[in-house]
């Protein structure tokens, strides 16, 4: 072989590759993945909702703000190109935080457009004023917040209203500061708006950078959230500290140790239970899941241990929350937080109950729906219990589920949770439970038995439900309606004829009702207040303010008679003529 042939060899074996293929390599590596690109388009795209009346609203009230609207336009398309265009995996996490920074201006400039509030934002900043004052906030009525439309009153089945501040006390308490300096009820909306952007940018920073561009998407882009925010909802806050209690759950107290992360998380979870209630129901659901991936790792003791000290933290953070208020005044302190649970607020939501509601002319069981509410929860915590290593990564999801059933089943309370849902999707793999410990009797149990338990765990909180949307109103009712002679006819009161089918004195309040929502309380001008058990009486009850306008064409209108003990209501349609003179008769 000649010499020649050998240093070709050597040479051919040694090379390096060529400048042309390194690039080439270096950006199939650092290539992003498709699916990434989606996420952040997705994320883009859902900037554009709400923007345009944002805008239009703005250019009447605020040109300023309509001025970065117009110029969020151009950011929002430029990251369109950007998304699809870029070539490496770093310039795409920049386009994500770039439309995460959009998603945050747009928030803020909706903040400057509307800040108004609702209920619950009218009553923490009332409590804020109250704390900055060094007087009490629970048990005290406040009445005077609510004489705006926007100020939504919460109506009792007992006929009257909650006045009272019913949350726990931490987001009052970060409110307190800034309601000292701007003196209105602007300073509860800004503290959720500002716990929504912070928790909205931690969940961000948590999650793997694919996923980043969803939780902007989720949080801040789809318009659900930011609305709850700008109007003072207490949960925000709860979510917000809930965030870094969810993202990678299962590692708190590895190892036995919860280290500075775990108490963190703990403390957390215990300010968020001192945020809003929805909490209260997230955090057994949690304890269980941290205790079946501890002891599976370190066994009974030292994981009950170390989920012993991680619920320590929370209750020492919870109770260090609301000791001052609880010193103030315990029966009130106590009342007040369980009063959304307590209080039989009239019936409302999307979920079950509304087979009573809307579709049917009443039950005379409605409780049964608060019994299969405590036992689906009770079912789905011990379904937890018992197959953790398949349920444990929806730990999430679960504890909404039994509001479907509740008597106030209102999407808030499913939706407002949703980016949990997405830290636990990202960061909580079915991996992380596959060895979860799981009781003995659960590992023994067949796939078809499975079902057979799961069944058996949930089939109380469906006869109860059953019984509550099957049982009949407990008032026949007939109406005579009256329309008042005006130029524009309006309703002035109405005749009932009721007849109590049960076995129970019952004490009727009356209502209007034109599509999901009850009027005011009506006026009884005549009548018993209370009706005795299979007696009839006729009532006669004049809507608020002494008129009520007529449906229109494509609408209907109801009375509805509702007692809070028991919690039943009876429905009958109103038949109002648009004459002058008495309406048509209705049996109900």
């Amino acid at each position: 072989m000649s010499a020649h042939t050998v240093d070709t060899g050597v040479q051919h074996r040694i090379a390096p590759p060529s400048a042309a293929a390194r690039p080439r390599a270096s950006a199939d590596v650092g290539a992003p993945q498709q699916w990434h690109r989606g996420m952040t388009l997705i994320a883009t795209i859902s900037l554009f909702i709400g923007t345009r009346s944002a805008w239009t609203q703005a250019m009447l009230t605020h040109p300023p703000v309509a001025g970065v609207i117009s110029v969020c336009y151009a950011g929002i398309l430029l990251c369109g190109v950007l998304a699809l265009a870029v070539r490496s995996r770093r310039t795409l996490v920049r386009v994500d935080a770039a439309v995460l920074v959009l998603a945050v201006a747009l928030v803020a400039c909706g903040y400057l457009l509307d800040h108004a509030g609702t209920d619950e934002g009218a009553l923490t900043a009332q409590a804020a004023s109250e704390i900055a004052h060094g007087r009490p906030i629970y048990g005290q009525p406040w009445p005077w917040l609510f004489g705006t439309s926007k100020s939504a009153l919460t109506k009792t089945m007992s006929g009257g209203a909650d006045y009272t501040y019913g949350y726990p006390p931490l987001t009052a308490l970060l409110a307190a500061p800034l309601h000292a300096v701007l003196h209105s009820a602007e300073a509860a909306n800004l503290v959720t708006t500002a716990a929504l952007i912070a928790g909205s940018v931690t969940l961000w920073l948590l999650l793997p950078a694919p996923w980043r561009s969803a939780a902007t998407a989720v949080c801040l882009g789809f318009g659900i959230l930011p609305g709850y925010a700008r109007s003072g909802y207490p949960a925000i806050v709860a979510l917000a500290l809930l965030v870094p209690v969810t993202v990678r759950w299962p590692a708190s107290g590895a190892g036995g140790r919860l280290g500075r992360s775990g108490v963190l998380r703990a403390v957390c979870l215990g300010a968020a239970c001192a945020a809003q209630q929805l909490a209260w129901f997230f955090a057994p659901f949690l304890l269980i899941g941290l205790y079946a991936v501890r002891r599976s790792e370190l066994g009974a003791r030292p994981a009950t241990a170390v989920v012993g000290r991680f619920a320590g933290v929370a209750a020492l953070t919870w109770a260090g929350i609301n000791a001052y208020f609880a010193a103030q005044g315990f029966s009130a302190w106590l009342r007040g937080l369980l009063l959304p649970i307590t209080q039989k607020a009239i019936l409302h939501g999307q979920g079950l109950m509304g087979i009573s509601y809307y579709f049917t002319d009443g039950s005379s069981r409605l409780d049964y729906y608060s019994y299969a509410s405590m036992l689906l929860l009770a079912g789905l915590l011990t379904a937890t219990v018992l197959f953790a290593r398949r349920v444990g990564t929806a730990i999430t999801v679960l504890p909404w589920l039994s509001f479907y059933l509740a008597t106030r089943s209102q999407d808030g309370y499913f939706l407002m949770m949703t980016p949990l849902w997405l830290a636990a999707a990202a960061t909580v793999p079915a991996s992380s439970l596959a060895s979860a410990w799981q009781p003995r009797v659960s590992r023994a149990i067949g796939r078809r038995a499975k079902a057979t338990v799961a069944t058996a765990l949930v089939a109380p909180a469906v006869l109860c439900t059953s019984i509550a949307a099957a049982s009949p109103p407990p008032l026949r009712m007939t109406l005579t309606t009256r329309v008042s002679d005006r130029s524009h006819p309006a309703l002035s009161s109405v005749t009932v004829r009721a007849v109590n089918t049960t076995g129970t004195a019952l004490t009727p309040h009356f209502a209007s009702r034109i599509g999901q929502g009850a009027s005011n309380w009506w006026t009884i001008a005549s009548g018993p207040t209370a009706l005795a058990p299979h007696t009839t009486a006729v009532y006669v009850v004049r809507p608020a303010g002494g008129h009520r306008a007529l449906p229109g064409a494509h609408e209907r209108m109801y009375l509805i008679a509702v007692t809070g003990t028991p919690m039943t209501i009876s429905t009958a349609r109103i038949e109002a003529t648009a004459h002058p003179g008495d309406g048509a008769l209705r049996s109900g």
